[in-house]
């Protein structure tokens, strides 16, 4: 199938077209969402990764091969995780395209003070990872993320295409309706890349100076912002 040329659509076509793919294909395999989103969207549409596995990105070779695999590298990642991206893109059929912030961790400290992560780490997401990943998805119409419905209240009603209307893209979770066992059990058959921090106690990674481990009946982002409310970079809302 080809892809609709997107100066034919409108951003009032694009979201009915998601709103409308997140009913047919709530049911459909995460493959086949991936396949639906590359026949839809072709080099318009990329995965975003943070690097915590490779699952999507894995996935999403499978329905591009070459695919667009866009990673944030907000100068405080853990060496696991610059680690893993260097993995992914020896490794796997993808192009995987590195984004920093505008100003390096030293200029933001000599700007705003040292460890704006603890003092306002609202700030601190903004302009290390939503104002690079803005910029960087500007000429995509569609981009796939590995949110999960399992992984926390605020992500329980994901759905698998939906619309991003802060970026008025299309936002495709191809994996949204998995379960950690079934991540864990795709990992195993296809040997994906995974962080090593996800087999020393952390469940979900992020920056190293706002992620920890988690304690037992913890869910897998109470690692995050850790004693604070902040549960989202602002990514994802």
């Amino acid at each position: 199938m080809t892809a609709v040329k997107e100066e034919e659509r409108t951003t009032e076509d694009l979201k009915a077209l998601a709103e409308q793919a997140g009913k047919d294909l709530e049911n459909a395999s995460a493959l086949e969402i991936l396949q639906w989103a590359a026949e839809t969207f072709g080099k318009r549409f990329c995965v975003t990764s943070s690097m915590e596995d490779a699952v999507v990105a894995h996935l999403a070779s499978r329905a591009m091969p070459g695919v667009d695999v866009v990673f944030l590298d907000t100068g405080y990642h853990f060496p696991e995780t610059i680690g893993t991206r260097d993995a992914v893109e020896a490794v796997m059929d993808v192009n995987v395209i590195t984004l920093t912030p505008r100003r390096t961790v030293a200029e933001q400290d000599a700007e705003y003070g040292p460890k704006l992560h603890d003092r306002d780490p609202d700030l601190c997401c903004k302009l290390r990872k939503v104002q690079p990943l803005e910029q960087g998805l500007k000429s995509y119409v569609a981009w796939a993320t590995g949110l999960r419905r399992d992984e926390s209240p605020t992500r329980a009603n994901t759905p698998v295409v939906g619309w991003d209307e802060k970026r008025r893209k299309v936002k495709i979770s191809p994996i949204a309706r998995w379960t950690q066992d079934d991540v864990d059990a795709y990992v195993a058959e296809h040997g994906v890349l995974t962080n090593p921090l996800l087999m020393d106690g952390y469940a979900s990674v992020g920056c190293a100076p706002c992620t920890r481990r988690v304690l037992e009946g913890e869910d897998a982002r109470a690692g995050r912002w850790a004693g604070s409310a902040k549960t989202e970079c602002g990514l994802h809302g």
